[in-house]
C-alpha cells in the first residue's frame, strides 16, 4: 500500500526527529527519561535487568553470584554488584525488592527493612531495621546465621 505525498512526508519528517533524538520538539529522548523516571518512582517496572540464580553452597551459604562479599553496602544511586546481589538475595528470602538493577533504592531498602525486622523477631537480634545491607545484615543474608 503505497502513501500519499503528504503521509509520506509525515512520516519522513516524525523518522527524522526520532532519528535525531527529538531535538527539533524538545524531545523523544526526554519523554522517554521521563517515562522511565516516572515507571521508577512508582515501582512499576516490565521485567528484571539482571537474572537472579541463587545458589546455596554445601555450608548453606547463599549466593547469586553477583558479589561475594559482606562488607560492601549497596549504592543508592548507582549499579553494583553489591546491589545486584542484595536484591537477589532478598527476593530469593521473600522480600520484593522491585526491579533488580543493582541500584539500591526505594523498593530495594523496604524490603531490606522487612528483612532486618524479621530477622531481628526470628533470630532475637538487634539488627538496625535501616534498610542498609551492611557489615551485620549481610551474614543474615546469606543464612550464616540463625
Amino acid at each position: 500500500m503505497a502513501l500519499s505525498a503528504p503521509r509520506r512526508r509525515t512520516a519522513i519528517v516524525f523518522a527524522s526527529l526520532v532519528l535525531l533524538g527529538g531535538t527539533a520538539t524538545g524531545g523523544v529522548a526526554a519523554a522517554a527519561e521521563t517515562g522511565a523516571a516516572a515507571a521508577a518512582e512508582t515501582g512499576a517496572a516490565a521485567a528484571a535487568a539482571y537474572p537472579c540464580d541463587v545458589k546455596m553452597s554445601a555450608a548453606g551459604r547463599l549466593s547469586a553470584g553477583y558479589y561475594d562479599g559482606t562488607t560492601v553496602v549497596p549504592s543508592t544511586s548507582q549499579v553494583t554488584a553489591a546491589g545486584k546481589e542484595a536484591q537477589c538475595l532478598l527476593q530469593y528470602q521473600g522480600h520484593n525488592p522491585g526491579t533488580i538493577d543493582g541500584i539500591f533504592g526505594r523498593n530495594s531498602q523496604a524490603a531490606a527493612k522487612k528483612f532486618q525486622k524479621g530477622v531481628n523477631y526470628a533470630c532475637r537480634t538487634t539488627l538496625a531495621e535501616d534498610g542498609k545491607v551492611g557489615q551485620q545484615t549481610w551474614p543474615y543474608l546469606r543464612r550464616l546465621y540463625c
